[in-house]
């Protein structure tokens, strides 16, 4: 029974994710779901995700549009970070070596001023450090240092991002 409640529980997220007023969406996601979502923030229509309780996001922050955040080992994501469309954000995966195709995983950090670029994929146990950059499409595996550019896949070092940043994201479209 608690599968079949859980399921059903997504299906609405999946519903309230389609729901195109911004004000909506956000009430639910923290009052029925029980997401923690800092002021002025903005999430973007269509997430999905998994354990909602465990996903916290910061003030000024914005997540974009089609993205899942999976919360089953915590996910925190901090102030004026820009999370692009179609980024994918896992805090469980399958373990190969398992003899049973078990499950490992661990919590995801995103830091402060933090850019994760359109399709992005970050695994379990990553740390993306203040004002770091995961540039559209890269998968990432191991923790990003602080200001530091990373593409690829898997994701590598290709530059670093200047350490002077003041801005504060305020998006927000009432019909999103």
């Amino acid at each position: 029974m608690r599968l079949y409640l859980q399921g059903f529980k997504l299906w609405i997220g999946f519903l309230v994710g389609r729901v195109p007023i911004h004000v909506f969406r956000l009430a639910m996601y923290r009052i029925i779901f029980g997401m923690e979502i800092g002021p002025h923030t903005s999430v973007h229509w269509r997430l999905a995700f998994f354990a909602p309780r465990g996903i916290a996001i910061g003030a000024n922050s914005i997540v974009g549009n089609d993205c899942f955040l999976d919360g089953r080992l915590q996910l925190k994501i901090g102030d004026n970070v820009n999370i692009g469309g179609h980024v994918q954000i896992f805090t469980v995966g399958h373990d190969p070596q398992s003899r049973t195709f078990g499950t490992k995983g661990g919590p995801v950090y995103i830091g402060d001023r933090a850019y994760v670029a359109t399709r992005a994929t970050i695994l379990p146990s990553v740390t993306v450090g203040e004002g770091a950059v995961v540039a559209a499409g890269a998968v990432v595996t191991k923790d990003v240092a602080p200001y530091t550019i990373v593409a690829g896949v898997p994701a590598v070092v290709i530059g670093e991002r200047t350490r002077e940043l003041g801005y504060e994201l305020d998006f927000h479209m009432p019909f999103q």
